[in-house]
């Protein structure tokens, strides 16, 4: 078995669940990983399937005509004030989708508050068979690998994993070497996409990239073989928003280069990883 490849909400977030399980589908994808749990940032859509009962049947009905999965949804994140219990419709309509994962991020400084209520979505994940995977973002609570691996091992929970994702690895001045010394069975997934080698110091400029404008896989200038070599997973989901290059092919053309530049750049530069021996060339 190959690398298999989910399309990230992100890349394509003005397709509604349905749409962006067709999209998918279309591209070649073998799961998406759709944003259930709204936001409210400026500007994003709600697609909270738990409360819109005909988008989720339509969102049924593409995955069934198509044969599509979701793999994860998200975000849970992690705030001030914030009551884990509010994520249990999302998660309930994520078991009725099929999904493994529940996507987690870190947003406050009060590091030990944060700790307490991300075991609580981890123990109210775990009976839907979920892992909760935490995610690091250098401009969030939880910002660099060494933080997150520290929340990790104090929450102890069986469910709890860690993705990374290569545009926050990189601009967090993390060394994949690092990767190496953490528990294999953290990693589930990872979030693949690439961006300039220059990191931003302004943080509008680092969050328009961020939300806005990352590369195509093998474009810009993150050694992403050397990090995807390290992590023991072989789900990979495209986070790649582009909003120029969204608005010139449409969505669907554009997550289909983002699928098609991925393989192209396993195929030239991961032709030995763990994943390739184990489960054949992607």
């Amino acid at each position: 078995m190959a690398y298999q490849y989910s399309l990230a909400h992100l890349t394509a977030l003005g397709c509604p669940p349905p749409e962006l399980a067709y999209v998918a589908a279309r591209a070649g994808y073998d799961f998406f990983s759709p944003r259930l749990i709204y936001m409210g940032l400026p500007g994003e859509p709600n697609y909270a399937l738990a409360d819109n009962p005909e988008m989720l049947r339509q969102t049924k009905r593409a995955m069934a005509s198509t044969g599509i999965r979701v793999h994860d949804i998200e975000l849970a994140r992690i705030y001030d004030d914030m009551h884990p219990t509010k994520y249990l419709p999302a998660m309930e309509v994520a078991a009725e989708l099929g999904a493994k994962a529940v996507l987690s991020s870190v947003w406050t400084t009060n590091l030990d508050y944060a700790t307490e209520k991300f075991a609580e979505v981890c123990d109210l994940a775990k009976p839907f068979g979920f892992t909760v995977d935490l995610e690091f973002v250098p401009i969030a609570g939880i910002n660099n690998l060494a933080g997150a691996a520290k929340m990790l091992r104090d929450v102890n929970r069986s469910n709890a994993g860690l993705m990374i994702d290569m545009h926050h690895f990189h601009r967090s001045h993390d060394n994949p070497e690092d990767l190496d010394r953490l528990p294999r069975e953290w990693f589930h997934f990872a979030h693949l996409c690439d961006a300039q080698a220059e990191i931003p110091t302004d943080r509008d400029e680092f969050i328009r990239i961020m939300r806005g404008e990352r590369l195509y896989v093998g474009e810009g200038g993150i050694d992403i073989a050397d990090i995807l070599r390290r992590i023991p997973s072989s789900i990979i989901s495209i986070e790649l928003p582009h909003l120029a290059r969204a608005q010139e092919f449409g969505f669907a053309e554009h997550a289909f280069r983002c699928l098609e530049s991925a393989k192209k750049y396993v195929r030239e530069h991961l032709p030995s990883s763990p994943q390739s021996k184990r489960h054949g060339a992607a």
